[in-house]
């Protein structure tokens, strides 16, 4: 009887040491889980800034050689309205493009598709009969008023340059 009092405190010991080890587990276990699940949304929102800096790219490079919109020459009659993603960009009641029309010439605009914010630049330069353009798009992970907005924190910024 007395053997058997002697080990009820080192069960409570025991079961304590337990718990604390558990704990210990679970709480590395909750950290590594968390890291993973922003370093997988941060993945996410990179793929979503590089799908608009490509949306943004596409769109530019479709119109000057489909239509060009940004040429040296004058531009395919009659120019329709500059359109990407479903959203009109350029057109005469909007203040959206700034544009100048001397050499070198250039033009940006922002637009959002599929509501991430996407800025695009575009300059034509001109060295005898060689005209050479940049495009450069800049493609967020976030919607425009929340990159304008310098409080917002964790976008991502995605940028592609096309050169012919």
């Amino acid at each position: 009887m007395e053997r058997l009092k002697n080990q009820k405190g080192f069960t409570l010991l025991l079961a304590a040491l337990v718990a604390s080890i558990v704990l210990a587990l679970g709480t590395s276990i909750f950290g590594l889980v968390q890291k993973e699940i922003i370093l997988s949304s941060i993945g996410r929102d990179s793929q979503y800034a590089f799908y608009a800096a490509d949306t943004g790219a596409e769109c530019a490079l479709y119109w000057d050689v489909r239509y060009r919109y940004f040429g040296v020459d004058e531009p395919v009659d009659p120019v329709p309205a500059l359109r990407c993603a479903e959203d009109d960009i350029c057109d005469d009641a909007d203040d959206n493009c700034t544009h100048t029309g001397e050499y070198p010439q250039t033009l940006s605009f922002q637009f959002e598709p599929n509501g991430f914010c996407t800025n695009v630049y575009i300059r034509k330069t001109q060295d005898g009969e060689t005209v050479r353009t940049v495009v450069r798009a800049d493609g967020f992970s976030r919607n425009c008023n929340a990159v304008d907005d310098s409080g917002s924190s964790r976008i991502l910024q995605r940028s592609v340059e096309l050169q012919y």
